[in-house]
């Protein structure tokens, strides 16, 4: 403001001379055309000067002047000192950038707007298969699996895409696309071979050994019912021995029966069809309670005529466990409610014991395989510890959740949640 001042009186003082000039010689408006006329003319210099120095760049220290123009070259100078400062962080911010994520083991990949790359790490030449002069082709031009290029477009960044590796068949894939920009992606791919190969090995455990327990266990079962066949009751000790032996045989099979389901259920595609819900659910719950032995303790109520598609051994299998679990957790007396309802854009199966309910911290493990509840109770119930494990891997398949809600002393409510996109 300063320097303002000081032009302005500079001026002031130049047309006061000027006036003083103008009583003694006249032509007062002629002295002041000529003032406008010069200071005017100087102004343009000085633009042009200013004009110059910012095309070369800025880069060699401002022309020395004086006045208002002293000050603005100074402003510029600073804002550009300050400018070539922060270059100068970002600068180092990208970098550091660029050297960790190419130390990264996972496949990186900036895509622009037409998912051309921008972008890629280390791990993406190796992973993928990528050149340097592959920047800017499009991806879907380099990898044309149609799986790939159909999540490509779709870009959904909660979903995971799993490929064999373009650059190595024997190498498999975990594909996500994270949206940063409005017209920038990231492409992340994660080598899970090893991890395959362990869950392939379990699998192929599993199925191995319950298929081999099989054998035996068919053998020792029709032993055991030979000898209590030949048992005439005379023994109290062996009587009860062999009743052990065939409670303990059948809770092996059953064992082996539940790990080969989970087997088929992990490895095999589902045959989906269309499923009566109504004549199944009245299946299951007559089952159930004949199994039981009491006819009025379920309650049934079907209060939606819409069916699911899918596979009705593997809904069956689901919707059972979760009702004899109700059975057998809850009263003799008390009720079991099964209800089929729609809300909103889903349709549920509730089932309603008044049990001795899970607690807040079990229920999101009680899922896992052979978990068992820490709750005391006076007689231990008998089961493989596997059935709602069987109950979340079939909704799964199913497009569907489990939802579970649950107060200790007073009963729990297991929900099957089926989408729309399983209405027909």
């Amino acid at each position: 403001m300063a320097f303002w001042n000081r032009d302005l009186l500079l001026l002031t003082i130049t047309i006061i001379l000027a006036a003083v000039a103008s009583s003694f010689i006249g032509h007062f408006l002629y002295l002041l055309l000529i003032i406008c006329i010069a200071f005017i003319v100087r102004q343009a210099f000085l633009l042009k000067q200013l004009e110059q120095w910012l095309k070369s760049g800025a880069k060699s220290n401002y022309p020395a002047s004086n006045g208002l123009w002293e000050e603005i070259y100074y402003h510029i100078f600073r804002l550009k000192k300050a400018n070539k400062k922060r270059k100068k962080q970002l600068s180092r911010i990208i970098d550091q950038f660029r050297k960790s994520t190419a130390a990264l083991p996972d496949a990186v990949v900036v895509l622009g707007d037409h998912d051309e790359i921008s972008w890629f790490n280390n791990a993406a030449k190796q992973i993928l298969g990528l050149k340097k002069r592959d920047r800017g082709q499009r991806i879907p031009n380099l990898i044309r699996a149609p799986a790939f290029i159909e999540f490509l477009n779709k870009k959904d960044a909660e979903s995971i895409l799993s490929i064999k590796a373009p650059a190595n068949e024997n190498v498999t894939l975990q594909i996500k696309i994270v949206n940063f920009d409005q017209n920038a992606h990231l492409l992340v791919a994660h080598d899970v071979t090893f991890l395959k190969n362990i869950e392939r090995m379990r699998k192929d455990f599993v199925d191995n050994i319950s298929h081999e327990l099989r054998t035996p266990l068919t053998v020792l079962k029709g032993y055991l019912e030979t000898l209590e066949d030949m048992d005439d009751d005379h023994s109290p000790l062996l009587t009860h021995s062999l009743q052990q032996m065939h409670h303990q045989t059948l809770r092996m099979q059953h064992l082996v029966d539940d790990l080969l389901l989970l087997a088929n259920l992990e490895t095999k595609k589902a045959q989906n069809n269309r499923v009566e819900i109504k004549l199944l659910l009245n299946q299951i719950c007559q089952e159930s309670s004949a199994l039981e032995q009491l006819n009025s303790r379920i309650e049934l109520f079907v209060d939606s005529d819409i069916n699911i598609y899918g596979n009705e051994q593997e809904l069956r299998s689901a919707f059972s466990n979760i009702i004899i679990n109700a059975l057998k957790y809850s009263p003799e007396e008390s009720i079991i409610t099964v209800q089929w309802y729609q809300s909103g854009q889903a349709v549920f199966l509730d089932i309603t014991d008044l049990g001795e309910g899970i607690s807040e911290l079990e229920i999101p493990r009680i899922t896992e395989r052979f978990y068992r509840s820490n709750i005391q109770r006076q007689h231990e119930k008998n089961g493989t510890g596997l059935g709602l494990a069987i109950v979340k891997h079939v909704l799964s398949r199913h497009n569907a959740q489990l939802k579970i809600t649950s107060d200790l002393g007073k009963g729990s409510c297991f929900s099957c949640i089926f989408p729309k996109t399983r209405f027909c």
